[in-house]
């Protein structure tokens, strides 16, 4: 791997003393422990590593395409690819931490001189601040398994004792013999998934099309486009109402009729403007990536809305029920899935399930989230103990979960591995005689933790819902939150004490 390249550091500005805040000074603190870890974790190394190659990669295969020899990057440029990777590194954990959003978090750390130390731009003559943009680029620019492996140097190191001493200094290193899971669902940012809304929804985006290419000099005959979101938003806010009417029923199924009417009439002017920019593009100001973007845009509504037309007949005209793996929940993002939870929030979610592991001490150790609809929870279990052994190279010495996790299938491969089953079986008599054992109680006791623990993931680090859209965003996003998360915990964890020899006279 590659090591850091020596380079003169630049001036910096130096903290203000605060006093007076409690909170600000423990938040100081943690960002000196967290800046402490980073370093002896060697996980920067890690990050610059990648970019390094990934850049040469792409300068080889530029200097290819010209027909001219590729002579390796100066050390200019590899000081200045540190300092990037660092930058942006630090720039997404500390984001995480604080919960907020790509601009505010912009804004903040405009604004704070501890998020520029610790984010390594606190220059004495000016301070440079990425952007929002910026941000999501450098957060999205990394690929997910690369997270996942600075999630494992992380654990892995926070777990060592080299001659009687752990690398992160800590007092005591963590156990990784304890596993504790549970699953949860990461809720998309929707709106509630009413089947007529997915018609207003079409409106939207449809008619914003069409004022884009009309915008841009290509017209075809019709009405303002506006009109038409109007009439939709009209139609809705009566359906809307309608329900707490006398004949609701026949009111609902004739305002459906009126929205089949002038949907079909929108589909027509969107698919006439969209021929006319997929043939005429190049004679507007759009370039090749804008068209392509509104093209796309048109397209993915197009495609889906005879199903969603579909669908609300069938719920409102026939009253028939739709399959929950039929249904379309967005426009906009097909990943997302019906999760019966029995919650007291709800009896549904719509999202991804997510599954988390955590050991003794609370630092996450697994987790996986299900791009489509997930297993029942005793069948991901042996999947995820496989996937641990994989990284860590070993079987956790004991399993604790809830009684979704119980199965026979389970039990069978606990004992062929030696793994301590501290699992809730199902059975009322079961539980009965498992309660009898000191450590089954303990560990179940211990286990109502792990729902704090799910707790503090989805409203502190990833925001509930979490704001990222797309399955690939939500898991990248998940990522960064674990590694920022495993970081916070860390900090917080006591730091073994330095004994201070007195200088002898």
């Amino acid at each position: 791997m590659s090591q850091y390249i020596p380079f003169q550091p630049e001036f910096r500005q130096a903290l203000p003393e605060v006093i007076g805040n409690h909170d600000y000074i423990v938040f100081r603190k943690q960002l000196d422990r967290i800046d402490e870890i980073l370093i002896q974790s060697k996980i920067e190394q890690r990050i610059v590593h990648h970019d390094v190659v990934r850049i040469i990669e792409a300068r080889r295969r530029s200097a290819k395409l010209r027909g001219k020899t590729y002579k390796g990057l100066s050390r200019k440029s590899l000081i200045l690819i540190q300092r990037k990777a660092r930058v942006a590194l630090r720039c997404a954990i500390a984001r995480c931490l604080t919960g907020e959003s790509f601009r505010d978090f912009s804004c903040r750390l405009a604004d704070s001189p501890i998020l520029h130390k610790f984010c390594l731009i606190d220059r004495i003559d000016i301070v440079k601040v990425p952007s929002k943009s910026q941000l999501q680029r450098n957060e999205m620019k990394y690929p997910e398994a690369l997270i996942r492996d600075v999630v494992l140097q992380l654990n892995q190191a926070a777990s060592q004792e080299i001659a009687g001493a752990n690398p992160l200094k800590l007092k005591e290193a963590i156990s990784l013999s304890d596993y504790y899971v549970d699953a949860t669902c990461v809720e998309a940012d929707i709106h509630f998934p009413i089947d007529w809304l997915l018609l207003r929804d079409a409106t939207r985006t449809l008619m914003q099309a069409v004022i884009l290419i009309r915008r841009a000099g290509l017209k075809n005959r019709m009405i303002s486009p506006r009109s038409f979101i109007k009439q939709m938003n009209h139609l809705c806010m009566m359906m809307t109402h309608t329900r707490r009417k006398k004949d609701s029923k026949r009111n609902r199924k004739k305002i459906f009729r009126l929205m089949k009417k002038i949907i079909k009439k929108i589909i027509l002017h969107a698919e006439r403007h969209l021929d006319l920019l997929v043939n005429h593009w190049c004679e507007t100001a759009l370039t090749k990536g804008q068209a392509n973007q509104i093209i796309q845009r048109i397209r993915n509504v197009l495609d889906q809305l005879p199903d969603a037309i579909h669908q609300a007949h069938e719920r409102i005209i026939g009253g028939r029920r739709v399959s929950n793996r039929d249904k379309i929940l967005s426009l906009y993002d097909p990943d997302i899935h019906v999760i019966v939870r029995g919650k007291a929030s709800g009896e549904t979610e719509f999202g991804n399930t997510l599954l988390l592991a955590e050991q003794s001490q609370g630092v996450i150790v697994d987790w996986k989230l299900y791009r489509e609809q997930a297993p029942q929870d005793s069948k991901c279990l042996i999947d995820r103990l496989e996937e641990f052994k994989d990284r860590y190279g070993f079987h956790p010495d004991q399993v604790t979960a809830d009684r979704g996790f119980s199965s026979p299938k389970n039990e069978k491969y606990f004992a062929a591995h030696n793994i301590l089953n501290h699992v809730c079986p199902r059975a009322v008599k079961a539980l009965q005689m498992k309660l009898q054992d000191e450590i089954f109680r303990h560990h179940q006791t211990r286990r109502a933790q792990t729902e704090g623990r799910i707790g503090i993931i989805q409203n502190k680090f990833l925001g509930n819902p979490l704001k990222s859209h797309r399955f690939l965003s939500r898991e990248m996003h998940i990522s960064w939150a674990v590694l920022a998360h495993n970081l916070w915990v860390l900090a917080r964890l006591p730091k073994e004490v330095i004994l201070k020899l007195p200088i002898a006279a």
